[in-house]
């Protein structure tokens, strides 16, 4: 048996999720998202949410193992926007585009995304929960497409410099400092073409 048809069939055996489940997941969610919302996440505990969503620690812990588990599908839901439209959306987001345009065009909706929902990115991405989540890995090969396109040499050891200004807490502590997102935009895009130009290497 090949392995698409393993998958296929592992598909086909999982059992579809119950009912009393579902509603328990939605309840833990809505509850978790006003809490990131009103407070600093990283104040949030495993109690606060089991309270929040009127379910016990053992419903909450079956199914979420850290309140990072329970952040993570809510941001979730907004990094794929910004994946589908850098793999098949309009340049110079998507393809068909310079490297710097692009990677300047990336920024700029990823500061887009943290206005709205950094308080979701520092629930999920605690400490070193930020470099494991599915989104990251993403972010990393599409920069180090981007440098290598760019004909950068040694593209790997400048994807972490590259993606470090879009953590959460740099974000709020440039707002926190009076930068408004027009000149964060600003200064990343201009970081962007400085590293993608050539004559400046």
């Amino acid at each position: 048996m090949n392995p698409a048809d393993r998958d296929l069939l592992a598909g086909a055996a999982a059992p579809p999720e119950r009912a009393d489940a579902a509603r328990n997941r939605s309840k833990i969610l809505a509850a978790a998202a006003e809490l990131f919302a009103h407070r600093d996440p990283r104040t949030v505990t495993m109690d606060d949410i089991a309270k929040a969503a009127g379910v016990g620690r053992g419903t909450l812990y079956r199914r979420f193992p850290t309140v990072a588990a329970v952040a993570l599908p809510l941001l979730d839901e907004h990094e794929r926007v910004i994946q589908e439209r850098l793999l098949r959306g309009d340049p110079p987001l998507g393809p068909g585009a310079p490297p710097g345009e692009r990677l300047a065009a990336f920024y700029a909706a990823m500061v887009e995304l943290l206005d709205g929902h950094a308080h979701l990115a520092l629930g999920a991405e605690i400490g070193s929960a930020r470099f494991d989540t599915g989104a990251y890995q993403f972010w990393r090969m599409h920069i180090r497409t981007l440098l290598r396109e760019s004909g950068v040499p040694e593209p790997d050891s400048l994807i972490e410099p590259l993606l470090a200004p879009l953590a959460a807490e740099v974000y709020l502590n440039q707002r926190a400092r009076g930068l408004d997102n027009a000149a964060i935009v600003a200064g990343l895009r201009r970081l962007a073409f400085a590293v993608t130009t050539p004559e400046n290497r």
